[in-house]
């Protein structure tokens, strides 16, 4: 039965924190870059991990929750990039960060946000939103590398 709770907290943790990315694009009115879109990615993975889960046997829970352990590694990586951009310790891999458009392809719909500016989603509080992520990310990881590898108990 742990197993289904893992499961659903996952999950439940996932969507908060993209409600959190929602929130501030869509009521702060912060656009996100390009590089905040690929880091939702991991987190969508995690609701339908986690989700199934909850769904499925112990064996196979532990599976998925291992999966989506490695997916939040996965987003502990690309935060990780982003905040090197912000920091202007690299430059970013994506051409749409650094302000260069395909010639004769249309301009985009909404303006792009380069990645190496940080967004502050709190005033007054030097961490951007990326960096928050990288954090929040690292810390949900280690939870669920945790859960997954520590030995099951049995009950008599």
């Amino acid at each position: 039965m742990r197993y289904r709770i893992a499961g659903a907290l996952a999950a439940l943790v996932a969507l908060g924190a993209l409600g959190v990315a929602y929130f501030a694009q869509y009521v702060l009115l912060l656009t996100p870059c390009e590089l905040c879109l690929w880091e939702r990615w991991p987190y969508r993975i995690v609701v339908v991990l986690g989700l199934l889960a909850v769904l499925l046997r112990r064996g196979s829970a532990r599976v998925l929750l291992g999966l989506a352990a490695l997916a939040m590694i996965g987003d502990v990586l690309i935060a990780g990039l982003h905040v090197g951009v912000e920091f202007g310790w690299w430059a970013s891999p994506l051409p749409e960060c650094n302000g260069i458009l395909t010639p004769g392809a249309a301009l985009p719909m909404v303006p792009a946000t380069p990645c190496d500016k940080p967004v502050y989603l709190i005033a007054h509080l030097p961490v951007s939103m990326a960096l928050m992520d990288f954090c929040g990310a690292l810390l949900f990881a280690t939870a669920l590398l945790v859960y997954v590898l520590k030995k099951p108990r049995k009950f008599k």
